[in-house]
């Protein structure tokens, strides 16, 4: 439990869980591009786009996006972890402290969707 009563042990915390928010859907964004690299192969060089490649980027594609929705869920939990050891002074009067948790929690999810949805539609 802290005992600063300052809120700006919350602000840093809250800036730290937007960072990994940051890192998260740029992962999540260059998985993406990777992952798509393998079809863009096979409409630029239908004859010359061998298997191992288009593999390849499919699943270090896949790979980064699921990474960047580990990041988003595992700093969400540090979050909340952080946000208990708080004591109510360091909370700003009517300040939703828990709105970037649910954010970050949310792009966990959808990362995962997205590299169920892109598994699904085949490498």
């Amino acid at each position: 439990m802290s005992d600063l009563k300052d809120p700006r042990v919350l602000f840093a915390a809250e800036r730290t869980l937007l960072a990994w928010n940051r890192t998260s859907l740029a992962l999540i964004a260059f998985g993406f591009l990777v992952e798509r690299t393998g079809l863009l192969l096979r409409i630029l060089a239908p004859t010359h786009a061998d298997g191992l490649g288009v593999t390849l980027t499919f699943w270090v594609g896949e790979a980064l996006i699921l990474l960047g929705a580990v990041c988003a869920a595992y700093s969400s939990r540090q979050y909340a972890n952080v946000l208990q050891t708080l004591n109510p002074a360091e909370f700003p009067p009517g300040y939703a402290a828990k709105w970037g948790l649910w954010v970050n929690a949310v792009v966990a999810l959808l990362g995962i969707a997205l590299a169920a949805a892109l598994y699904a539609g085949g490498g």
